[in-house]
């Protein structure tokens, strides 16, 4: 999945990015008040992006 999409679909749910880092980006989910580290390739592979959608709320 591309970084991008991700990011969509997050930003769709609610979430926002909290910060930049060297290598993640971490974002959260206001309503739960989870955060997770995106990684910042532009290609993320779909375990990963599911399991990250899936402890953000998401899916």
């Amino acid at each position: 999945m591309k970084r991008r999409d991700l990011e969509t679909r997050l930003r769709r749910a609610g979430c926002y990015m909290k910060r930049e880092g060297g290598s993640h980006s971490l974002w959260v989910n206001p309503l739960t008040g989870v955060v997770e580290a995106i990684p910042r390739h532009s290609e993320i592979k779909e375990p990963l992006a599911r399991k990250i959608l899936r402890s953000m709320g998401v899916e």
